[in-house]
This record gives C-alpha cells, sequence and structure tokens, in this order.
C-alpha cells in the first residue's frame, strides 16, 4: 500500500553492513517497504527503518555453509587492520582477516571459515 507520509530512513536504518551512502541500495524514485521505527511527536517526526524487513541472522546464514565459497563485497576494514568486513547479504556480515589492497565496496570470493551461531559470528578468508 502507498500512503504519503514523509520521514527519515537513516543510513544505519539501511543495513547491517555499513554503508558509505544510500544510493549503494537505492535508486532516486525507487519504491521500497520500510517499518515505522519511532513517531516522535513534538518534533512531528517519523523515522523508518529497512534493514528490520531483510530478516533475522539465523534467517540469512540458512542460506551459507561452512567450508564453501562464496562472494562477498568488503565494506570496512577495522582501524588496527585486523579485519576486514565483508558483506554476503544486506542483513549479514562476516570478518575475513586483513589483506592488503582490498578496498570498499570490492567485489571479493570468501571461503567460510566457521559460523558461530551463538555469536552471531561468520569467519572468512579472503580466497583469490
Amino acid at each position: 500500500m502507498r500512503i504519503g507520509i514523509s520521514g527519515l530512513l537513516y543510513i544505519e536504518d539501511i543495513s547491517i553492513s555499513r554503508i558509505k551512502s544510500p544510493y549503494e541500495r537505492f535508486e532516486i524514485g525507487q519504491d521500497i517497504n520500510v517499518m515505522v521505527k519511532d513517531i516522535d511527536e513534538e518534533k512531528n517526526r517519523i523515522s523508518f527503518t529497512y534493514k528490520e524487513l531483510l530478516g533475522t541472522w539465523e534467517d540469512n546464514i540458512k542460506e551459507f555453509e561452512q567450508g564453501t565459497i562464496v562472494k562477498g563485497i568488503a565494506r570496512e576494514t577495522e582501524k588496527s587492520k585486523n579485519g576486514i568486513f565483508i558483506e554476503l547479504k544486506p542483513n549479514l556480515v562476516g570478518l575475513a582477516e586483513y589483506k592488503e589492497n582490498i578496498s570498499y565496496g570490492q567485489n571479493v570470493n570468501v571461503y567460510i571459515k566457521k559460523i558461530i551461531p551463538e555469536k552471531k559470528k561468520v569467519k572468512l578468508l579472503i580466497y583469490e
């Protein structure tokens, strides 16, 4: 259903992955589904979330198996260069060991080294 309400969709409510711009997910004029996150009656504002509609960690990890090689997108390097966050799906990110010459937004193949459901973590190796 389309309704005529204006609100805010903050970048951190678009994806679990650390994206730099909403243009990485959406185009101007694109219809998307969102969920109301907050209503601030004092400021007369509504904020929305998109990532909540992309499924839980448990839903998203079902598509992946430990010991397989999959495609991902490099998103963010840890400040101490201990690892690189790799987006496997818009609502699923794993951490790969740091590797030189990998840049933000680069498509990479990763080996799923370990899936740790109780911590909601995925350990990866960048595979060449």
